[in-house]
């Protein structure tokens, strides 16, 4: 990645329906509005309900991925891990794991892209579209954290 910016993948996936559950897909959503306003061409996003094993594809052409996803686990606002590959498949017909995806695309595309996780605190899951105050609150701390980690890998 010497010399140039590296190419980024922000990808936000969950159920904009339920809740706090479109945690990932608004991020994903606010960095795709961000980086076009500040010219960050070497930015790139995408969402969807869950992750594929397609996804295998599609993250082979970025050298950081960062999954985006919400959380019922008993964490601050949010977190951002490093994405360490499982051959655990854990899916089931419809959905794999950000982890598993990374093994898929280093056994068929001989790529390992610098991968994270990162879990954004929610609270209510219920079908509604509107997401509660204290998700949205992690939402804006977890996007100001991650324009920043942006900035600083893409050396700006």
């Amino acid at each position: 990645m010497t010399g140039k910016r590296p190419k980024i993948l922000v990808y936000g996936y969950g159920n904009p329906g339920r809740q706090d559950d479109a945690l990932g897909i608004r991020l994903a959503e606010e960095v795709e509005k961000w980086s076009t306003d500040h010219h960050m061409g070497n930015v790139t996003t995408d969402t969807n309900y869950q992750l594929n094993l397609e996804d295998a594809a599609n993250i082979a052409a970025y050298d950081i991925v960062i999954f985006a996803d919400a959380s019922r686990e008993e964490i601050d606002e949010f977190c951002l891990d490093p994405l360490i590959p499982s051959e655990k498949s854990e899916f089931t017909m419809h959905a794999v794991s950000p982890a598993y995806v990374l093994h898929l695309c280093m056994q068929m595309f001989h790529r390992k892209p610098e991968a994270y996780l990162l879990h954004l605190r929610g609270y209510d899951w219920e079908f509604m579209e509107e997401m509660t105050g204290k998700a949205k609150t992690n939402l804006d701390k977890a996007f100001g954290y991650i324009k920043a980690f942006i900035l600083k890998v893409s050396k700006i």
